[in-house]
């Protein structure tokens, strides 16, 4: 691709939104590129090698599909396949590219599907859990585990990932009750994790020990956080009710600064270009907030798509 893009993911009018499905975007510009029609894909995740996307499809029975990208950033269907839950939210491919795993929040499954050279997903590994678990992110850790959030179990679900996925042998790490952890980023020796139920940003050590917790909003506000991310040192959090980003300094969480997101109902974020894109579900729009030293300030565009809930930069 000659310029840095994003895709956009969200909800379609089948899966309670207004989104055409999948669009792609020049960064900078802001330029409309294309559209791709997808069902419900509320997160996105690419290859890390080949020119391959994955998408979601929340919906009842969920699904996973695969596409090609092509030189100019479009995108073509290559294969659909179950998600082996319901409602997934979100998708990852460990760093060699040979698994993509999938949490389904509606019924807690979490599924780890085994790509082939080309990134088609082929075997397929099924992890049901108990009643009540919601299975909320992936994350492939820089130990061969594959780190889930549950948000009804107040867990981090644990896998080994080898020739096989199993189970860790030591189980899942207890969090606070009530927690209901959501979204969670390593950086360095710490990881952080955002509690959507308690409306709390948590700091744990490399063995997770919680060190610090600590409110994701100054504003006193009701608060659902949704997205959390770690970068140059800084924790950013998104804020659903106050509709802000709060920026605080890592591993201490100091707060550091908290600014408007630019639309309503925050659910997700990317930093790329000098810049933050928020994707506001609720007003149906992509917010462009400009960074400086790190700290997003005032919305200075908005890029109108409906429903978005996942922005996803590329170069």
């Amino acid at each position: 691709m000659m310029a840095e893009v994003a895709y956009i993911g969200g909800y379609t009018p089948d899966t309670g939104g207004s989104g055409p499905g999948i669009t792609l975007v020049e960064l900078g510009s802001l330029a409309r590129l294309g559209e791709t029609v997808a069902s419900g894909p509320s997160f996105l995740a690419v290859h890390p090698e080949l020119p391959v996307l994955y998408a979601v499809g929340e919906a009842e029975r969920g699904t996973v599909a695969t596409f090609g990208r092509g030189e100019n950033g479009v995108l073509s269907p290559l294969a659909q396949r179950s998600s082996e839950g319901s409602a997934p939210c979100h998708l990852a491919v460990d760093p060699t590219g040979t698994r993509l795993a999938v949490a389904n929040y509606g019924d807690g499954t979490v599924s780890v599907h085994g790509l082939d050279a080309s990134g088609l997903p082929e075997q397929v590994w099924i992890f049901p859990y108990r009643e009540g678990s919601h299975a909320h992110q992936a994350v492939f850790g820089p130990d061969g585990v594959l780190y889930v959030s549950d948000l009804g179990a107040c867990e981090i679900r644990r896998y080994l990932v080898g020739e096989a996925v199993v189970p860790h042998p030591d189980g899942p790490v207890r969090l606070a009750p009530g927690m209901g952890p959501r979204h969670m980023a390593r950086s360095g020796d710490h990881w952080y994790v955002a509690g959507e139920l308690d409306g709390t940003v948590r700091v744990y050590d490399a063995d997770w020990r919680e060190l610090r917790a600590v409110p994701a909003t100054g504003t006193g506000r009701h608060n659902e956080p949704s997205h959390l991310e770690v970068s140059g040192g800084f924790v950013y959090v998104a804020n659903r009710g106050p509709d802000t980003i709060s920026v605080f300094s890592g591993p201490e969480l100091e707060a550091v600064a908290e600014v408007a997101c630019g639309g309503v109902w925050p659910r997700h974020f990317a930093l790329a270009d000098g810049r933050m894109y928020v994707a506001n579900q609720r007003s149906d729009g992509v917010a462009v907030l400009p960074l400086d030293g790190g700290v997003p300030g005032a919305a200075a565009e908005v890029f109108a798509v409906g429903s978005p809930s996942c922005v996803l930069p590329l170069s």
